[in-house]
C-alpha cells in the first residue's frame, strides 16, 4: 500500500500553497457535535464518483497523537457517513485522506475530532473515537492498484461555533516554520510577541501561525477610551531557559508632555495583591521552547487628554539580555467612568485580581464594636477574659436557651482557662512563668494580643486576636532554650458538662458527644483538623492548624489537595485527640506525643476558636423569607407567595456557573421587574469551580497554578481540545455546554470574586446570593458580605451544600466545615444527601437547623421530612420536588400569625408544652392567647401520645383552651382534641395544633 501511494499522480491539486488563506468559519447548529465532533474540514470535489478522492489537509492541529483519531467523512449532499475512506500520513501539521465521493462532484465533510460522552451527564469523560477500518476489501484493493487520484480543494476549516473554534491563537505554526524562525533569531535569548487582549494567548508548547507571519516584534499600539482599565498581551518565546522573568513600565508620555504614571501599568503574572491583602510577587521561569502570556494593563486615567502616549515595557530576565518593547497607547475622547468593566470581553476587570475591596474589619451588623476592659473583651452576646499565659480564662454567652433572647447572667463555658501541658521525658510537668499578656491593637473589629512564657529550657510565645464575630486565632511558638526530650506537649479545653452536651467533627455526626472519645490524624484521607463541641445557647468550635496551613479543596476533590499534617500536632501521627470526663469537666486533650528539641528548634501549635453562637435566631425572618428556587416569570412566582427568587446557574440569566456576568443586561431586566413587584433577587455565585465560558480563562491559566488547580485533565470535549492537560474537570451542564474547572483555593480570584459581587449590587440590582458550598475562608465571606449590605442593599446569603460526610469530600459535616461562614448567612438549606427519616433529633439540630448557631434553616433531599422540619421552624423551597410543596404550611403560618411569636424549642427544659412519649417532641410557637406547637415523632412505630402543658407559662387560661389541628394539604386533616385526650401519631409524622 505503502509503495503504491508514493506513485501517487495528482489530477487536481489539493494542496494549498502558504500564501493562499484556508478560511477558518462557523457553522453553528450545524452537525450533531456529540457524535462528530467541534470541527470538520470542508471539501469541494469535482471529479466523478467512480474516482478516488484524496484530501491532502493542512489542519494544523494542538491537539496530541492526531493519528489515534478518527476521521468521519460524511457526504454533504445525502448527509451519509461514508464508509470506504482510508487514512495516511496523519501527524499534527497535515495528513491525508482518501475517500469514496459517493454523490460526484460536490460538497464533502471530514470531522476529524469526533468523541463521545462517557461517565456521568454533568462529569462526563469526553473519550475521542479510535480509528476504524470501514471500507470494503474491493475498494482497498483499487485503492492499493490505482495511480491516479483526483484531489479534494480543503475549502475551509469549521467550527462547530465561535467558541469551539481554534482560529487563530490555536492554529499552529509547523516544525519547518518554527526551526527556521530560531535558526533567525539564534543570538536571541527569548523573543517577544506583543499581542491584541481579543487574541487570547493559549498555546504554551507551540507557536501559533500568526506570530511566524507577524514576526516577533518590539512595539505595542493600542486604542484606548479616557478611564478604560486597558489589558493586552506580552507573549515571550523561551529560545533558552530563561528565569525570574519579570517587566518594568516606564512612564507613557504624550508629544505634549502630559503623562500616564507608571504606576498606572501593571503585569498579573508577576505579583500583586493575595487576597488577605498580602503583596505577592510571583518568580517566572521559562523553559526552553515554551511561551509564557504576560498579561499587562494600564489604568488609563478619567483625566488624560486625547493623544498617543509613548513609553516602555522593559522584559527582564536573570542573566540574560533585556529587551524593550515600545508601548504606544492612542487615548480617544470617550470616557468610560467604570473603566468598561461592563464590557468584561474587553479583558477589562484584571485589575480585579489585585483589589483590596472591603478588607478594613469593619464591624458588619448586626455585630457590636468589641470593647476592652482589662483583660476582658466583649462582643455581641458573648465574652472572653484573657489568661496571663495568652489563652482563655473564661468563655461567656449570654444566650437563652431559645435562642430568640440575650439572658442577663453569662453561661461559662469553662470549667478553668484553656492551657498547655509540657511534660518532660520522666513524666514530670515543665512549668513556665508568664511574663502577662500585652494587649496591642484595641479596634471595632478586632482586639490583638500577646504574651510570653518560659522557663530554661522552653519559650511559649502566644500571639492572638478576637475579631468582632467570635472568631479568634492563636499563633503559638514554642522554642527550645536548649536540647530537651519531652514526652508530651497537649493543650487542654476543660469544657462544663453542659456546654459539652453536643459534638461535630473528627468522624463523628452531628449529635450527642459520646462519653469517650479518641481520635487519630489521617490528612490523607480526612478533612479532620478539629471540631465543635457545646450546647443549643454555647459552645466552641477549634481547629488544629499547621503553620502553613493551606485550605484544602472540598466538594468531592478534598483527596486531590488535603489537609497538611500539623509537624507540631500532628507529630508523625503521634498526634491525636481525646475528650471525656476529668472531675467535672469535659476535657478535650489535643495531645501530640513524645519527641525531642534541639536547642533553638521551633515548633507552632496554631489553632483556631470560635465561639458561638453568634446571634439571636431571627424567627420573622423565617417566616417572611419565602423562596422560589426556579427562574420563572415574575407573576407565577408572586401568585405562588413566595418573597424571594433564588436564580440558578444554567438559566437565561445566569447561564454559566460561578460567571454571572455574561447575561448581565438580562438578570438586570429581570432583577427590575422582580423589585417592582416586590420580591428579592439572589443569585447562584459561588467559588469552587470556574465556567470555562469566563472570559479571562486564558489569562488566568497563565498564573500556572494560582487559579486553577493542577490536575490530570480530561473532562468535557472542549476542555481537552482548548487547555489541554494540567487541571481538573468539574461541573457540566449538557444542555449549554458550560464545563467548569476546579479553583486552587485561597488566591487572587477571591479578590476578583468580591469585585464582581459589588459591581452586580450596584449595577445589576441582585439582592444576596446563593452559594452551593464553598471554597473560601471568612477573609473572603467578610469582604463579600460587605459589599453585598453596602448602601443599605439586602445582602442576603443562604447556604446549601450537599452532606460532606463521605470519602471525597474526606469525612467531615457540611456544619463543621463552614461554620466560619455562618455568621453572615441568613439561612442554611442543608442538604443534599441529608437523610431526614433515619436520623435523631441531636443530628437535626445541630447538622441540619442552624439553631446552635444563630441560624435558622431549611430542607432539601426529597422535600426533607415537613413534621419533623417544623420543630425546627424549617419548610423547604419551591418548587423543588413532588409532594415538598411549602405552600400549605406557608398558608397556616399566616392564618396563624406567625409574626413576632416566641418559639421555644423542645431543647428548652421549660417549654411549656411537653409530651408524655421521649421521642414525641414538641416546640411552640407563642404569643398572646395563643400558641402553635409542632409536634414530630422520632418513635419506631405508629403511637399516641398526652400533651403536657404548663399552662401558667403558656399563658392560656385551660378552662377557656382548645386544641385544634387545621386542615394543611399533605400534612394533617382538620381535627379537634380534648385537654387531656391521647393524641395519634403516624411513624415520622406528626402535628401541627393551636392552642388558643
Amino acid at each position: 500500500m505503502k509503495k503504491q501511494f508514493a506513485a501517487i499522480i495528482f489530477l487536481l491539486s489539493s494542496f494549498t500553497s502558504s500564501a493562499q488563506k484556508i478560511p477558518y468559519t462557523n457553522c453553528e447548529k450545524c452537525w450533531l457535535p456529540d457524535s462528530l465532533g467541534n470541527h470538520r474540514v470542508v471539501l469541494s470535489y469535482t471529479g466523478p464518483s467512480s474516482g478516488i478522492a484524496i484530501a491532502d489537509i493542512p489542519w494544523r492541529r494542538r491537539d496530541a497523537n492526531p493519528q489515534d483519531k478518527r476521521i468521519i467523512v460524511v457526504d454533504a449532499k445525502t448527509n451519509i457517513k461514508i464508509t470506504n475512506v482510508e487514512m495516511s500520513d496523519i501527524t499534527r501539521e497535515k495528513g491525508k485522506v482518501y475517500f469514496e465521493p459517493t454523490s460526484g462532484a460536490g460538497t464533502y465533510y471530514i470531522y476529524y475530532m469526533p468523541y463521545k460522552n462517557e461517565g456521568r451527564s454533568n462529569y462526563p469523560k469526553g473519550v475521542y473515537l479510535k480509528p476504524e477500518k470501514t471500507a470494503s476489501e474491493d475498494w482497498m484493493k483499487k485503492l492499493s492498484t490505482r495511480d491516479v487520484f483526483i484531489g479534494a480543494t480543503v475549502k475551509a476549516f469549521q467550527s462547530i461555533d465561535a467558541f469551539d473554534s481554534f482560529y487563530p491563537m490555536e492554529v499552529i505554526a509547523t516544525k519547518a516554520e518554527t526551526d527556521a524562525l530560531i535558526d533567525k533569531n539564534k543570538k536571541e535569548d527569548f523573543l517577544v510577541f506583543p499581542e491584541d487582549r481579543l487574541n487570547t494567548i493559549r498555546m504554551t508548547k507551540d507557536l501559533p501561525q500568526r506570530w511566524i507571519e507577524l514576526g516577533p516584534q518590539n512595539k505595542y499600539t493600542g486604542v484606548v477610551a479616557r478611564g478604560e482599565n486597558f489589558a493586552f498581551q506580552l507573549g515571550v518565546y523561551a529560545l533558552q531557559n530563561i528565569e525570574n522573568v519579570k517587566v518594568t513600565f516606564s512612564n507613557l508620555t504624550s508629544p505634549a508632555g502630559k503623562t500616564i504614571p507608571a504606576s498606572a501599568l501593571f503585569c498579573i503574572n508577576t505579583g500583586g495583591t493575595t487576597y488577605d491583602a498580602k503583596p505577592l510577587t510571583k518568580t517566572i521561569n521559562i523553559a526552553q521552547g515554551d511561551i509564557q502570556a504576560l498579561w499587562c494593563g494600564v489604568n488609563v486615567p478619567v483625566s488624560a487628554l486625547p493623544s498617543i502616549y509613548t513609553g516602555k515595557a522593559t522584559i527582564l530576565a536573570d542573566d540574560k539580555a533585556a529587551k524593550t518593547i515600545i508601548i504606544s497607547i492612542k487615548v480617544n475622547s470617550k470616557i468610560l467612568k467604570d473603566g468598561g468593566v461592563n464590557e468584561p470581553y474587553k479583558m477589562t476587570r484584571l485589575g480585579w485580581l489585585n483589589s483590596t475591596m472591603a478588607q478594613e474589619n469593619t464591624v458588619i451588623a448586626p455585630y457590636t464594636p468589641l470593647t476592652v476592659d482589662g483583660n476582658t473583651i466583649s462582643l455581641l452576646g458573648r465574652k472572653v477574659e484573657v489568661n496571663k499565659d495568652g489563652f482563655p480564662k473564661q468563655v461567656q454567652t449570654y444566650f437563652t436557651p431559645e435562642m430568640t433572647e440575650y439572658a442577663t447572667t453569662p453561661n461559662n463555658l469553662l470549667t478553668e482557662g484553656i492551657h498547655f501541658h509540657f511534660i518532660n521525658a520522666a513524666g514530670k510537668k515543665i512549668n513556665l512563668k508568664s511574663q502577662g499578656v500585652q494587649f496591642g491593637k484595641k479596634e471595632a473589629g478586632t482586639v490583638q494580643w500577646t504574651a510570653v512564657s518560659a522557663n530554661d529550657s522552653l519559650q511559649m510565645d502566644v500571639s492572638a486576636s478576637l475579631e468582632f464575630d467570635g472568631f479568634m486565632a492563636y499563633t503559638v511558638k514554642v522554642k527550645a532554650l536548649q536540647d530537651v526530650s519531652l514526652k508530651e506537649i497537649n493543650m487542654h479545653i476543660p469544657l462544663k458538662k453542659d456546654f459539652a452536651k453536643y459534638m461535630m467533627g473528627l468522624g463523628q455526626k452531628g449529635g450527642y458527644r459520646p462519653e469517650n472519645f479518641e481520635w487519630k490524624w489521617d490528612v490523607a484521607h480526612k478533612n479532620q483538623d478539629g471540631a465543635w463541641v457545646g450546647n443549643v445557647n454555647g459552645g466552641l468550635q477549634y481547629s488544629l492548624r499547621d503553620e502553613k496551613y493551606v485550605r484544602p479543596l472540598n466538594t468531592n476533590f478534598y483527596l486531590q489537595k488535603p489537609l497538611i499534617l500539623p509537624s507540631s500536632w500532628g507529630n508523625d501521627n503521634k498526634g491525636g485527640i481525646k475528650i471525656a470526663f476529668d472531675g467535672k469537666a469535659v476535657l478535650v486533650n489535643n495531645y501530640s506525643g513524645e519527641r525531642n528539641l534541639k536547642k533553638g528548634e521551633e515548633l507552632y501549635y496554631n489553632f483556631t476558636l470560635l465561639i458561638t453562637p453568634f446571634h439571636t435566631i431571627n424567627t420573622d425572618f423565617q417566616w417572611a423569607t419565602r423562596f422560589y428556587h426556579a427562574y420563572k416569570p415574575i407573576d407565577t412566582i408572586k401568585a405562588a407567595g413566595a418573597t424571594l427568587i433564588n436564580i440558578h446557574h444554567a438559566t437565561a440569566i445566569n447561564p454559566t456557573i460561578n460567571y454571572p456576568f455574561i447575561a448581565w443586561h438580562k438578570m438586570k431586566a429581570y432583577d427590575d421587574s422582580a423589585h417592582s413587584a416586590g420580591l428579592k433577587v439572589k443569585i447562584y455565585n459561588t467559588i469552587r469551580e470556574l465556567s470555562n465560558h469566563a472570559y479571562e480563562t486564558f489569562a488566568l491559566r497563565s498564573l500556572g497554578h494560582e487559579i486553577y488547580s493542577p490536575g490530570r485533565g480530561g473532562g468535557f470535549s472542549w476542555l481537552q481540545e482548548h487547555l489541554g492537560d494540567d487541571y481538573i474537570a468539574a461541573w457540566f451542564v449538557p444542555e449549554i455546554k458550560d464545563a467548569a474547572i476546579i479553583n486552587s483555593g485561597m488566591n487572587r480570584w477571591h479578590n476578583y470574586y468580591v469585585e464582581g459581587m459589588n459591581w452586580l449590587t450596584q449595577n445589576v440590582g441582585i439582592d444576596g446570593i446563593y452559594l452551593d458550598d464553598v471554597a473560601f475562608d471568612r477573609v473572603t465571606m467578610k469582604r463579600v458580605k460587605r459589599v453585598l449590605t453596602k448602601d443599605g442593599h439586602p445582602g442576603i446569603i443562604d447556604l446549601h451544600s450537599a452532606n460532606q460526610y463521605n470519602k471525597s469530600d474526606g469525612f467531615n459535616n457540611s456544619a463543621n466545615l463552614y461554620m466560619e461562614h455562618f455568621p453572615y448567612l441568613n439561612r442554611l438549606w442543608f442538604g443534599e444527601y441529608f437523610d431526614y427519616e433515619k436520623n435523631a433529633p441531636d443530628f437535626f439540630l445541630t447538622e441540619v437547623s442552624g439553631i446552635p448557631f444563630g441560624l435558622m434553616g431549611e430542607m432539601l433531599q426529597g422535600g426533607g421530612n415537613k413534621w419533623r422540619g417544623m420543630v425546627y421552624g424549617m419548610t423547604n423551597r419551591m418548587p423543588w420536588s413532588d409532594g415538598a410543596d411549602p405552600r400549605p404550611i406557608w398558608k397556616a403560618w399566616d392564618n396563624f400569625g406567625m409574626k413576632g411569636t416566641k418559639m421555644i424549642g423542645y431543647w428548652v427544659d421549660d417549654n411549656p408544652v411537653k409530651t408524655d412519649k421521649a421521642k414525641v417532641l414538641a416546640t411552640v410557637y407563642k404569643k398572646a392567647g395563643a400558641a402553635m406547637v409542632s409536634i414530630a415523632s422520632w418513635e419506631e412505630s405508629d403511637t399516641d401520645f398526652k400533651l403536657i402543658i404548663d399552662w401558667k407559662k403558656l399563658g392560656i387560661d385551660p378552662a377557656k383552651a382548645t386544641i385544634t389541628a387545621p386542615e394543611i394539604k399533605s400534612f394533617q386533616p382538620a381535627k379537634t382534641f380534648g385537654l387531656d385526650d391521647r393524641i395519634p401519631v403516624e411513624k415520622g409524622k406528626g402535628w401541627l395544633l393551636i392552642i388558643r
